[in-house]
């Protein structure tokens, strides 16, 4: 029986991992990783998100890009907790996003859960498969690339 690897990490530490800041940082609380394996993760959707205001006005919906890059942030901690880097010392960038789709809207109220699993790691490119669920739906999903670099100077 394999052991399965719990670890919680709250926003303090997802911002000593991740560069992102408001209004661009996207999960809120880690709920689970396995380092070189899986992360869950997850994001409340609030009606305070600036893009609400525009998307759409009296009918709020969340952005799919953003949603995939939500969890392409949720792929960046699992980086960041496998191989020990931080927001300090590197950063992640999109190298492809294939496979996208949207299953259902996400409005303010709902708290997204994503669930990110490692397919592969070759030359510096992470490449994950994940789903963001609302209310155990599937919502997206997407076949993320991820690389990091030494943050700039």
């Amino acid at each position: 029986m394999a052991k399965e690897f719990v670890m919680l990490l709250d926003i303090n530490r997802i911002m000593q991992i991740l560069p992102h800041r408001y209004p661009f940082l996207l999960v809120d609380r880690v709920l689970e990783c396995d380092p070189g394996k899986r992360i869950i993760a997850i994001k409340n959707v609030t009606m305070n998100e600036p893009f609400f205001e525009g998307h759409f006005p009296g009918h709020p919906v969340m952005p799919g890009v953003l949603i995939v890059e939500a969890m392409a942030q949720a792929g960046g901690l699992l980086i960041g907790l496998t191989t020990g880097a931080s927001g300090k010392d590197s950063i992640c960038y999109f190298a492809g996003i294939e496979n996208a789709k949207f299953r259902k809207p996400v409005t303010p109220g709902d708290q997204l859960r994503f669930e990110i699993d490692v397919v592969s790691c070759r030359r510096g490119i992470w490449e994950f498969s994940g789903g963001a669920f609302v209310d155990g739906k599937l919502a997206a999903e997407a076949t993320i690339k991820v690389t990091y670099f030494p943050a700039p100077k």
